[in-house]
């Protein structure tokens, strides 16, 4: 085994402060900058408006997104849709008419029968593992020009039977004499047909039991984040996004969509520009009640949306004379304890850093994806905290304090929505067209997900 092999095998630290349960670790790559491989570059991109669930279906499956943004963002290229090696797409609630999206959207977009394309899932890392999986194809040599994406339409999760409905149902079915069905028909209660919400039992940890909100809820309290400074982030996050939609910042990135009857949808519409601290003081717990600092209002809204990425490398750059628009340096996966896979973020990304060398004051950008104001907070928190620093991430010292102006600077899921399967992508995307719109150089895309792991993206203005 080779020693970057056996650096990888090689878990963290572990905490037993008591704060955090002792199985804390992560297992990371060594340290040790890898060597210079071909660029790869991103290209061009774009997304749907990130629209909220309104306890109906959506007018938009997975799909339907994809090829909403897809179309327009294909259609502005100087190669036909036909010069793609291959379609990646992240999806978590695939519904059961679009059996690996990946594929159903290529050919709606009309990348002809030929094209390869499949579904990856990694909870709310697919949209950014479908980047990462393209730019470690382009980089090995494998493909020149990728489309990655993802998409999400959780209006249309589903309602599921209970498992003993399901098992009440097979046993009329397979019924063979009126004796039979008359006897099941008995044995059927009332509460078998009550559904199940899929989407809720999707947001629970198997092996913990735990929702994502609790998981928040635990890390929020192991670092002392107030309901008062999740709510004032939450109320930033709308702010930072209500003034990017109205100075224009999303120009070009948000690209309406058209549904089936007509209707036209040409901004996020979760935003709440007229929400106040005193509207979010009123909302009650929605996990740990009645002293819990996770709400409605300071948590990621239930949300459909789309996003795409187009990846090329420099000999694809030369054939169709591209002009990148930023550099996918590298990337990042770890993994913790389920209950408090919030902190994701701090261990993918300070390991990300420590392997290239860099520091919290080297990336100029941030965005960290917001799937609650409390995690959030905890993660800079974490990296504040000497003992977990030190125990966990391996370091000698504090990380450092992360200077929120460098923080999602237009908002964040709080505000924007987070359909899992889209959000990895979508954050890729913003932090480069950010960081063009400001000058800046790098920056980092990371997120927690669910059943704990993290993700982090490097990237560079070209």
């Amino acid at each position: 085994m080779s020693e970057a092999a056996r650096a990888r095998r090689k878990p963290a630290p572990r905490r037993t402060g008591g704060r955090l349960p002792a199985t804390t670790a992560v297992r990371r790559t060594g340290v040790q900058a890898p060597p210079e491989r071909p660029p790869v570059y991103l290209i061009d991109g774009a997304r749907t408006p990130y629209l909220r669930a309104r306890g109906r279906p959506g007018p938009f499956t997975p799909v339907d997104l994809a090829v909403q943004c897809g179309r327009p963002l294909l259609a502005r290229q100087p190669f036909p849709p036909e010069a793609f090696d291959l379609v990646i797409l992240g999806c978590v609630n695939v519904i059961a008419d679009e059996m690996n999206p990946a594929r159903v959207a290529a050919l709606r977009l009309g990348m002809g029968e030929a094209m390869r394309a499949f579904t990856v899932q990694i909870n709310c890392g697919s949209g950014m593992q479908s980047i990462d999986t393209a730019f470690r194809l382009i980089e090995g040599g494998e493909a020149d020009l990728i489309l990655a994406g993802g998409a999400e339409a959780l209006s249309h999760a589903p309602l599921v039977l209970s498992q003993k409905a399901a098992g009440w149902f097979g046993r009329f079915a397979t019924a063979k004499t009126a004796w039979e069905r008359a006897t099941a028909l008995g044995a059927f209660r009332p509460e078998m047909a009550r559904p199940v919400i899929g989407l809720e039992r999707g947001l629970t940890d198997p092996l913990t039991d735990l929702s994502m909100g609790q998981t928040a809820e635990i890390i929020g309290h192991a670092f002392g984040i107030s309901r008062e400074s999740a709510d004032s982030y939450a109320l930033e996050s709308h702010r930072r996004l209500a003034r990017a939609q109205r100075e224009g910042f999303l120009k070009g990135e948000v690209i309406p969509a058209i549904s089936r009857d007509g209707r036209l949808f040409d901004h996020d519409d979760g935003v709440r520009p007229d929400t106040s601290m005193e509207k979010l003081a009123n909302l009650k717990p929605v996990f740990e009640r009645p002293y819990g600092r996770v709400t409605a209002g300071n948590s990621s809204q239930i949300t459909d949306g789309a996003s795409w990425v187009i990846l090329a490398s420099e000999a694809a750059v030369k054939e169709y004379k591209l002009t990148p628009i930023a550099r996918i340096v590298d990337s990042e996966w770890t993994a913790l304890d389920p209950s408090v896979m919030g902190l994701g973020p701090t261990l993918c990304s300070t390991a990300l850093m420590k392997r290239r060398g860099l520091s919290l004051k080297d990336i100029e950008l941030w965005e960290i994806n917001e799937a609650f104001a409390a995690q959030i907070l905890a993660c800079l928190a974490a990296w504040e905290d000497e003992e977990y620093c030190r125990e966990v991430l391996g370091l000698e010292e504090p990380f450092g304090t992360l200077d929120r102006e460098r923080l999602n600077v237009d908002g964040g899921a709080i505000s924007l929505g987070h359909p899992v399967g889209s959000s990895g992508n979508r954050i890729v995307l913003h932090l480069v067209n950010a960081m063009r719109r400001l000058g800046l150089k790098r920056g980092i895309a990371t997120e927690c997900i669910g059943g704990g792991q993290g993700g982090a993206m490097l990237l560079e203005s070209v």
